[in-house]
């Protein structure tokens, strides 16, 4: 309990520093609402083109606007030099990880939150038809990003090209992620819904989750200290 308010408290303080900022999520959002709008007129008003893009659409802009919140996850701490303060603190280290991630898996989500809805509404896309389905895959593969995303951010925190570096180490580790997703997102918004398939590729997103999760905890100290 001591290690969960511990992290708790590192991802409550990243968290309220955004609030006040709004630097992260308000670019997040945009660009998220910029890509729906680019769909919305790109895409043909066929429900049955509708229904096969929509899901590849959604994870889209979860992988993209992901992408922006993990180069900014540690650059507070960069700016103002207070990484080797943070990692000195009386916390384990493995706290701070699980703190930085549940930070970023809040901003991803917050994201989805809007896209969502916006591509129900302007594509006419049936996404809300099984939304507890829809929101378990949603917060699976948001809190996936945030695991790998936020061990490599920290990893290649001092690394000048890191902006570069990152979405190439990154997006290998999560095409699984993104296929379980999209799957899972296609099963659920097709013609004929099939939730058994849905269900399947849920699970997937879970144990895909837990198995990076222990990786994560396990190379995070050794890959910051490096």
């Amino acid at each position: 309990m001591s290690f969960l308010r511990q992290a708790g408290r590192i991802a409550w303080k990243d968290l309220r520093v955004e609030l006040r900022s709004k630097e992260i999520v308000m670019t997040m959002i945009f660009f998220a609402t910029l890509l729906v709008v680019i769909y919305s007129f790109a895409f043909p008003r066929d429900d049955r083109a509708i229904r096969g893009a929509v899901p590849g659409m959604l994870w889209v802009a979860l992988a993209f606007t992901g992408t922006i919140a993990l180069g900014r996850a540690f650059d507070r701490e960069r700016e103002n030099d207070t990484m080797r303060a943070l990692l000195l603190s009386p916390v384990p280290r493995l706290a701070v990880f699980v703190g930085k991630a549940a930070a970023m898996g809040a901003l991803i989500l917050s994201v989805a939150i809007v896209v969502v809805p916006l591509l129900a509404i302007w594509l006419n896309a049936p996404l809300l038809k099984f939304p507890g389905e829809l929101a378990l895959a949603v917060v699976l593969g948001s809190l996936g990003i945030a695991f790998i995303g936020s061990v490599f951010a920290a990893t290649l925190l001092k690394v000048r090209s890191r902006d570069v570096l990152l979405p190439v180490i990154l997006y290998p580790l999560l095409v699984p992620l993104f296929v379980a997703g999209t799957k899972a997102t296609a099963s659920l918004v097709a013609e004929i819904p099939n939730v058994e398939t849905a269900w399947f590729w849920i699970r997937f997103l879970g144990i895909y989750d837990a198995v990076f999760l222990v990786l994560s905890l396990w190379t995070f100290e050794s890959l910051v200290i490096e």
